[in-house]
C-alpha cells in the first residue's frame, strides 16, 4: 500500500497551486491523507479529486472544512495503523506524547505512527521499539523549511517506511 502525505496547504493564496510532482504522487496513491490546513472546502473537494482521502481539519481552516472533517483520524495500511492529527504541540517530548495520545485508539490495539502538521517543517522521528512520528512540510507554504515538501508512507509488511519527498 503507497500512502501520499500532505498538510498545510493553505489554498487558495495568490497563484499557489499543489506542485506537479506532488499531483503525480496524489493521483498514483491508494490512499492521500491530509494533515490539516487546506483552508477551504473547495480545497479539500480538489484534493477529494485526486483520489481516496482521509484527512483531519487544521487551526486556519474555515468553518465548513471544520464542519466536515474530525480533528484526529486513524487509517488502518494492511497490519499497521496510522494516527493523524494536524498540531502535535510542542517538540519536547513530542513522539512520547503522541504515543500516549493514541494509545489504544484503534480496535485493533495501538497506534505504529502519528502524522501531523502545523509546523510547515518535515521531521521523522522513531522510537526503539518502531513507533513512528512523521511531518511532511508543505508543499505549497514552505515557512521556514529549506524547501517544499510531502510525504510518502509504503507498508512493508506490518512496518510503515516514511520518505521525505523534495518538490522543488
Amino acid at each position: 500500500m503507497e500512502i501520499a502525505i500532505i498538510s498545510d496547504t493553505h489554498l487558495p493564496k495568490g497563484a499557489r497551486r499543489l506542485p506537479a510532482g506532488c499531483l503525480e504522487r496524489l493521483r498514483a496513491a491508494d490512499v492521500i491523507v491530509h494533515a490539516g490546513d487546506f483552508s477551504t472546502l473547495a480545497v479539500l473537494q480538489e484534493v477529494q479529486g485526486y483520489g481516496r482521502v482521509v484527512a483531519v481539519h487544521g487551526n486556519v481552516d474555515d468553518a465548513a472544512v471544520r464542519g466536515a472533517l474530525p480533528a484526529t483520524a486513524i487509517v488502518k495500511a494492511g497490519a499497521a495503523r496510522l494516527a493523524v492529527i494536524h498540531d502535535a504541540g510542542p517538540s519536547r517530548g513530542r513522539l512520547e506524547r503522541m504515543r500516549r495520545r493514541f494509545a489504544g485508539a484503534h480496535a485493533d490495539g495501538d497506534v505504529d505512527a502519528v502524522v501531523f502538521g502545523h509546523s510547515h517543517i518535515p521531521l521523522h522521528e522513531r522510537a526503539a521499539d518502531g513507533f513512528q512520528i512523521f511531518n511532511p512540510g508543505s508543499p505549497t507554504e514552505r515557512r521556514r523549511a529549506p524547501g517544499h515538501t510531502m510525504g510518502i508512507c509504503r507498508t512493508v509488511g506490518g512496518t510503515l517506511m516514511f520518505e521525505l519527498v523534495e518538490l522543488d
